[in-house]
């Protein structure tokens, strides 16, 4: 069996952001936003409930991105809007779809998003196809979005319609993340992500009541105890169960479309034994691994006052090879 590669990468972060949590929080901080010209669509799911999107400028021909967004994240994210102004900036369409109850309006269901929505991510780029069918498909996975990325990858084979795939800072073992983000400084954003979720549920639960016990979980500080908590309502048994059966580490293996995943070895949200072995890619995945980055951050350049972003670097590059190549032999 032929395996996949790991990169080092040429990365190297920027001197007035040294440390895997500046690195992290400057984007979510400080990145001024694009301006873009969207065009917003519903699109309904199989089991009654719908999924926001939110597209760039129509395109006739070309290419087409879609892209999954982290926890709580939206079209309004900063690494979001970078990544879609990339897309724009070289003639294709971008279009991100914001998982259940993350967009405008909230949800019919009472279940909300996961880490293993690969289904919706499946019902979302089959719609893609059918509508385009004789423009390339690929898509990016930030976070959470990787996670359910790189699973839909796996679980449909050579069954899968895309030409390309990128992940950035992907949880690939979600037990490890829910133990790391209780230690040191790492609980900063635990606090931060929870009391999102315990909000947005909570305000869920006054329009629909939830088959959970919300005392339990309006008191919940760790992402294991929200995870808990929603377990059923999502069709796992309890965490620990979403967690194997969701993580995406398991699913690389069997990953057939050309994908790249860029990480960090010093993601604050995990430890580096989260990372998989070359022995777990498949032969079409390349794993670029930098020294540091922190999570979804890569940020490098010398002038702070003009920050360049390795994500949208990367995003340009592995995608234009990827379509040309498409090009020159089709």
């Amino acid at each position: 069996m032929t395996h996949g590669s790991i990169l080092k990468s040429k990365f190297k972060t920027a001197y007035w952001l040294p440390d895997r949590h500046s690195q992290t929080l400057y984007p979510t901080l400080f990145r001024r936003p694009f301006s873009l010209k969207l065009t917003e669509e519903e699109l309904e799911l199989p089991d009654g409930d719908f999924v926001e999107l939110s597209w760039t400028e129509i395109k006739k021909s070309g290419p087409i991105v879609a892209l999954f967004h982290g926890l709580e994240g939206s079209v309004n994210s900063g690494y979001a809007r970078g990544i879609l102004s990339t897309i724009h900036q070289l003639g294709w369409q971008g279009v991100l779809m914001h998982f259940r109850s993350c967009g405008k309006k909230d949800n019919r269901l009472p279940r909300w998003y996961h880490s293993g929505d690969s289904p919706d991510i499946n019902h979302f780029i089959q719609f893609l196809k059918q509508r385009y069918p004789s423009r390339p498909l690929g898509a990016v996975g930030v976070s959470l979005g990787g996670n359910a990325l790189l699973k839909y990858l796996g679980e449909q084979g050579d069954k899968c319609p895309l030409s390309a795939a990128m992940a950035i800072s992907v949880p690939f073992d979600l037990s490890n993340t829910a133990n790391h983000l209780t230690t040191g400084f790492s609980r900063v954003y635990q606090t931060h992500l929870v009391r999102l979720v315990r909000k947005k549920v909570s305000q869920k639960h006054k329009k629909m009541p939830l088959d959970i016990d919300m005392d339990k979980f309006s008191k919940a500080k760790t992402f294991y105890h929200v995870d808990n908590a929603a377990a059923q309502l999502h069709g796992f048994k309890d965490a620990d169960d979403y967690y194997a059966r969701a993580s995406a580490r398991q699913f690389l293996k069997d990953i057939t479309v050309p994908t790249l995943i860029l990480h960090s070895q010093n993601d604050p949200f995990m430890t580096p034994e989260a990372i998989p072995t070359r022995a777990e890619l498949s032969a079409n995945v390349i794993l670029e691994l930098t020294q540091a980055g922190g999570h979804a951050g890569f940020i490098y350049g010398a002038n702070p006052l003009k920050p360049k972003y390795w994500i949208d670097k990367r995003v340009r590059e592995f995608f234009k090879r990827q379509f040309d190549q498409i090009e020159r032999t089709s």
